[in-house]
């Protein structure tokens, strides 16, 4: 019978006959954040297009591969890209490879990527640990027949982003001398960034910054019983609050110059991650 799971079984099954050691923590680089990937020792890359069900982001810039080796000596898997609802993927699509990461064995998730700053006292270029998020799109990767095999029907979000990794986090940077705030992610559609009124609407409801990335993933690892820990850059000031126009190009022209310390930190604190008490998981199969 085909179905998501049996899909995800073939993948892993792929996957696992071309690498020596299953991961034990999984990383989603977001726009900007590939240069992560120069932290990885003995890398091997496998392109998403070469494995079964797995659809490659259709953004030009990005690869689209698994990496997989070491990270401060511990196992990891690195998406190189991620897909997104605004390319015309579904939540599922874009879940698939997260689901993919836990059915091989992850379990702890880091999901980085690049945001619009709403708090006005979050500065241009710096780092904004997620402590919780709004997700405005609505997209939801649970939704539609359910997948005995992923996890629980309703998941709970309570805690979806996890408070040991967030303190550990907040440790490390403050040991590497680099300034980190906590804060709520607003996740919309896109592609379109958002008007200031929306951007008002979303100061009202309690966000601190926004993107169009991330929630997908995080509600599919949460299923599985992943820990999950998300930090965003903040690249600029969302609209209504910045001067002038809003570009991809400034984006990634901020993400460049805040790389080095961003990278040191989520090297540290995926090895520092090791001492935490393993997280409840669902699938090893």
């Amino acid at each position: 019978m085909d179905t998501v799971y049996t899909r995800l079984q073939e993948s892993t099954r792929f996957i696992d006959s071309l690498i020596p050691k299953r991961p034990e923590v999984g990383v989603v680089l977001g726009s900007g954040w590939q240069g992560f990937l120069q932290e990885i020792e003995t890398p091997q890359e496998i392109k998403l297009s070469a494995i079964p069900h797995l659809l490659p982001p259709w953004a030009s810039q990005r690869k689209g591969a698994v990496v997989v080796g070491k990270v401060s000596n511990v196992n990891a898997a690195c998406l190189d890209a991620r897909l997104h609802t605004y390319e015309g993927f579904t939540a599922q699509e874009v879940a698939y490879p997260i689901r993919t990461l836990g059915m091989l064995g992850v379990k702890t998730l880091f999901v980085t990527n690049t945001a619009g700053g709403i708090n006005r006292t979050f500065p241009v270029g710096g780092l904004m640990l997620i402590k919780d998020h709004i997700n405005i799109a609505g997209e939801d990767p649970t939704r539609g027949e359910e997948e005995i095999g992923l996890g629980p029907r309703f998941v709970d979000m309570s805690r979806a982003y996890d408070p040991e990794l967030i303190g550990l986090t907040e440790v490390m940077a403050k040991g590497l001398g680099i300034r980190i705030k906590k804060g709520v992610y607003a996740s919309v559609r896109g592609p379109t960034y958002e008007t200031p009124a929306e951007v008002g609407m979303l100061r009202t409801l309690g966000a601190d910054a926004v993107g169009m990335s991330t929630v997908p993933e995080v509600i599919a690892a949460r299923q599985m019983g992943i820990r999950v820990c998300g930090i965003s850059c903040i690249t600029n000031k969302a609209a209504g609050l910045a001067k002038g126009k809003i570009t991809h190009e400034e984006v990634l022209a901020v993400m460049n110059d805040v790389g080095i310390k961003a990278f040191k930190l989520l090297r540290e604190v995926i090895l520092s991650s090791r001492r935490l008490q393993p997280a409840h998981i669902l699938h090893r199969k």
